[in-house]
This record gives C-alpha cells, sequence and structure tokens, in this order.
C-alpha cells in the first residue's frame, strides 16, 4: 500500500507539474497532489488510506534499518539511507493526515519556515549549507540509481515486455526526481547565500524555477513526465517489490 500511495502521489505531482508547463497553477509538490486528491470525490477516504500507506512505509524503513546486521561502513550507509526514507515518509504521511483532518498544508511555506529558523541561529548559514549539500547529494543518488539501474535490487523485475517497461520506467523516473532534487537543494543553497528564506521554496519552488529557465517549458514538462514515470514504477514496485 505503501508504494502503491506514494506513486500516486508522484503521478499527480507530474500532472500538476504538465499544466504548469503549458500555463496553468497548481502547487507542484505533495501538498499540491493531497489538496488535488481532498477536492475529489471520495477524496477524504482516500486521503486515510494514503495516511496508512506512507506511515506504514515509513515505519517498515525504520524496521528494517534496525534489524540490518553488521557494522561496517556499507551497513551504516545502508541504516542511514533507510532512516531517512523512513522519516520522509513520515513526514509526508503527516502532512496527508493534516489534509484528511479537514485542514491544509503548504510544503512550499514549510521550507521557507525551516530555513528561516535556521538563519536565525548562530552558525545557522553553514547549516543551511549543509542541509543544501545534502539534498543535492540525494538528488544525484537518485540519477546515479537511475542511470545505472540499480533500482533493479529493489524488485523482482517481471519478464518479458511487462520488464522492460518497467525498467524504462525506473530509468526516466530516477533521474527526473533526482534532477528536481538537486533543484532544490540548489535553492536552499542561494537561501543560504543570500540570507533569505524566501529562495528555498522546496519542490514546488524547484519546478517553477525550471519553467523560467531558457527551453523551460521543456525542460518542465520532460520532469514531468519523468515524476509521472516513476509514479508508475512505484506502483509496478508495490506488486514486485523485494522485501
Amino acid at each position: 500500500m505503501g508504494f502503491a500511495v506514494n506513486g500516486l502521489l508522484h503521478v499527480l505531482i507530474g500532472v500538476i507539474a504538465l499544466r504548469v508547463a503549458f500555463g496553468g497553477g497548481g502547487s507542484t509538490d505533495q501538498s499540491g497532489a493531497l489538496s488535488a486528491i481532498a477536492k475529489s470525490p471520495g477524496g477524504v477516504f482516500l486521503l486515510w488510506v494514503i495516511v496508512v500507506g506512507l506511515w506504514a512505509l515509513g515505519l517498515f524503513n525504520l524496521l528494517t534499518a534496525a534489524l540490518i546486521r553488521g557494522g561496517d561502513g556499507d551497513a551504516w550507509k545502508e541504516r542511514a539511507s533507510l532512516i531517512g526514507k523512513g522519516i520522509a515518509y513520515l513526514a509526508v504521511g503527516g502532512t496527508a493526515f493534516t489534509f484528511a483532518r479537514g485542514s491544509s498544508s503548504s510544503s512550499a511555506s514549510s521550507s521557507r519556515g525551516f530555513t528561516a529558523q535556521l538563519l536565525a541561529h548562530p552558525g545557522g548559514v553553514f547549516l543551511l549549507i549543509v542541509v543544501a549539500l545534502a539534498v543535492v547529494g540525494i538528488g544525484a543518488y537518485f540519477v546515479v540509481k537511475g542511470a545505472k539501474q540499480k533500482f533493479r535490487e529493489d524488485l523482482v523485475v517481471p519478464s518479458g515486455t511487462a520488464g522492460r517497461v518497467t525498467v524504462v520506467l525506473g530509468v526516466v523516473g530516477y533521474i527526473a526526481k533526482g534532477i528536481a532534487l538537486a533543484i532544490v537543494g540548489v535553492l536552499f543553497g542561494v537561501a543560504a547565500a543570500t540570507s533569505d528564506p524566501s529562495e528555498a521554496t522546496g519542490l514546488d519552488g524547484a519546478l517553477h524555477t525550471l519553467a523560467t529557465l531558457p527551453f523551460g517549458v521543456a525542460l518542465l514538462t520532460a520532469v514531468a513526465v519523468g515524476f509521472i514515470a516513476y509514479g508508475v514504477y512505484q506502483g509496478v514496485r508495490a506488486r514486485y517489490a523485494r522485501l
């Protein structure tokens, strides 16, 4: 359920990003996707399903991290990765919980608030640079994982045409998400360099920034299609995950 609802959110983010690329509006992040679900028929029920799925996926990652044996560098690297993903899924699940209860939330505002809090403390600029580098590093990890098809280790790739399509979805999806995350990190870096929290606008700001670049419509369209591909890949992973 966790992989499936995570895939649904990415598909919706991709669809909203496509709309923005061609002159429409919307928040191109988890908050935008959850808001769209909340406004749809049966949306509240689906939001509760998303809450349960994401929290379950978060706990699954944290439990898996706790069960890893060994104390070498590779073991700790895998633990850190799983703990990071677990916390992220729990956090997005918390945002979905807010929408399910009838309230709303803005990921972009949360990013600005987090940045402002960091900058208000001594050494905040340094800490924000560390955050920026970390997010860029995560983005690079996604790109490499997609380009080298390392995601094949996460699932039992089906045979035949279905398997080939799954691999293409994984490659395109991971690379697109990695590019988007790298831009998020760059925006955190800009916020640190200018001491301006408004520059840190999260995923929504990153995708809107793409639209302002030369060939921005084409770039944002490509990333949006990539997010949709990543979402569909997560749906396949829900069926074929190697647990």
